[in-house]
């Protein structure tokens, strides 16, 4: 059998991926799964992250959103049986790559697959439904009467959030990066209250979010991609890019993915034109509201933090990962997998997909995801 690896030789370099021959699997340990891997989401490693955490190792195992059949099963098992099709996220620190024909996982990073669902939409959904509910049910809750603003919404990440939102009788605008992406997003059902076209940057976000809500502002901002995504709620009138408010004051919840930080002379302008500034996130929050962002390296200067203050506003981060670094939260973990799974069967979530790719294209394809060139959730079906 072979798998799939990443390997960076020194920090900064760009990450290369290779094939390595697995020898065939032992038996399954106490609370082990066998699983014929079906299919492999692809997305983004985060070396940073891995090396933060000491997890760190030579060959990277890649591919960690799988779908597949349980072929054995340990001893102490007690969720699944041979045969049963299952769905799940490797963790961080498993040593399989999910791009291989059979892997072991610990049965508590599975949950069943609906019969209908086909393999590719499991795997390819699993990843940006936990985002979506980790933004709009943990860190904000989105709920009837909220104006929800998703940035970039017809990335994979913003099109299930969209979905999400709109699911829990959210009002949905969305920005679009480029006029194909606006002609997706003016094309979804149930449709979106807004699309704003940011391509040429001679838009204004802000004023057509105040201009969609009569002047009050959107409740929840959510930024829905890795290059820039923001996620602002309000509901105060003073303009947002994610709000999420129930009483119609101010801007109560920003999620944001990709905040500009500084300008830089050597940053490309069309990237830049796309983000909204720090700043700009601040300056749209209203009372008691909530900046949620997946900016790791956000810096707040003492005006922002004293800005913060005054409008008792919080800074949330967006993490998807942090599901799986601690076991205190397993069961709730394994609700979101199973309700994100019925969500797709009853087609509430109808992701953004790529074609199914072969095993022998994966390595271009994960290089591709790497470097964030993929406007589709790329899926490798066996």
């Amino acid at each position: 059998m072979k798998a799939l690896f990443g390997q960076q030789n020194s920090p900064g370099e760009e990450m290369t991926f290779v094939f390595q021959e697995r020898e065939n699997l032992p038996p399954p340990g106490d609370h082990e799964v066998k699983v014929q891997v079906r299919a492999c989401a692809l997305s983004w490693v985060d070396t940073k992250l891995l090396s933060e955490i000491k997890l760190k190792k030579e060959l990277v195992p890649v591919g960690r959103e799988i779908s597949g059949v349980v072929l054995e099963v340990g001893s102490k098992v007690t969720f699944f049986q041979p045969d049963d099709e299952v769905v799940g996220i490797l963790p961080l620190d498993s040593e399989e790559s999910g791009l291989c024909e059979v892997i072991l996982v610990h049965e508590h990073y599975l949950v069943q697959k609906p019969e209908k669902v086909c393999w590719a939409a499991a795997a390819g959904t699993v990843r940006d439904g936990l985002r979506a509910y980790t933004a709009l049910h943990y860190l904000a809750q989105a709920s009837p009467g909220t104006t929800v603003l998703v940035l970039d919404g017809a990335s994979p990440f913003g099109t299930i959030a969209v979905q999400l939102a709109q699911h829990r009788g959210a009002k949905v605008v969305c920005t679009a990066h480029s006029l194909e992406d606006k002609q997706f997003l003016e094309r979804l059902r149930p449709p979106v209250a807004r699309v704003i076209d940011v391509a040429h940057g001679k838009i204004d976000v802000a004023e057509s979010c105040l201009e969609e809500t009569g002047g009050l502002g959107v409740h929840i901002v959510l930024d829905a991609g890795g290059i820039g995504v923001h996620i602002v709620l309000d509901a105060g009138g003073i303009g947002v890019h994610i709000v999420l408010d129930a009483g119609g004051i101010g801007v109560h919840i920003v999620l944001d993915a990709g905040v500009k930080l500084y300008s830089a002379e050597d940053e490309s302008a069309s990237k830049s034109q796309l983000l909204p500034h720090k700043h700009d996130i601040i300056t749209l929050l209203g009372v008691g509201g909530h900046w949620i962002t997946t900016e790791k390296n956000l810096q707040l200067d003492p005006p922002d933090s004293h800005s913060l203050f005054l409008k008792g506003a919080t800074v949330s981060f967006l993490n998807d990962e942090i599901w799986n670094l601690s076991n205190v939260q397993q069961g709730k973990y394994l609700s979101i997998l199973e309700d994100i799974m019925e969500k797709l069967s009853s087609g509430i979530f109808r992701p953004q997909l790529d074609e199914p790719i072969p095993l022998y294209e994966a390595k271009v394809s994960m290089e591709i995801v790497q470097r964030n060139q993929a406007r589709k959730r790329q899926v490798i079906q066996f």
